[in-house]
């Protein structure tokens, strides 16, 4: 569930005492995640409005979307890692009902540049996009 990967992403990072373990503690997020598949390092899935190269990918499987995604920053890729971590593996729904307000929680927006900062929303508006035709695509089905 969302609530319960949020919950424990907020743990993890009040355990760093300052932004400086925490930030290390986000391009270790990245390192860790699964690497992105040739196939979906395509101009089409670059995500817009992000001042480093952003590659964002979604599949249905079943009823929950798997998301891919990788950066060619450390930092933005640890932030990637992050979305990809609360987000993958749900429903449309829990998706597009679960605000980003954990984001505010773990202090990331602010201590993020302006650049940084818009590229984030880029992210989380790529998601919804996902979601949104994900869940068109699932209540055709179901008629």
């Amino acid at each position: 569930m969302i609530k319960d990967r949020i919950d424990q992403l907020i743990q993890e990072f009040k355990s760093y005492h300052d932004w400086e373990e925490r930030y290390k503690h986000l391009i270790d997020i990245g390192k860790k995640m699964p690497v992105m598949d040739d196939k979906n390092r395509i101009p089409e899935n670059i995500v817009k409005g992000c001042q480093s190269q952003v590659w964002l990918s979604a599949e249905l499987i079943g009823d929950r979307i798997t998301f891919q995604g990788d950066s060619d920053a450390s930092i933005v890729k640890g932030i990637v890692g992050l979305l990809l971590k609360v987000y993958s593996e749900s429903t449309p729904e829990e998706i597009l009902s679960t605000k980003p307000t954990f984001l505010e929680d773990i202090g990331l927006r602010e201590h993020l540049s302006m650049s940084r900062a818009n590229g984030l929303n880029a992210m989380m508006k790529q998601i919804s996009f996902f979601a949104l035709a994900f869940k068109a695509k699932l209540s055709m089905q179901t008629k």
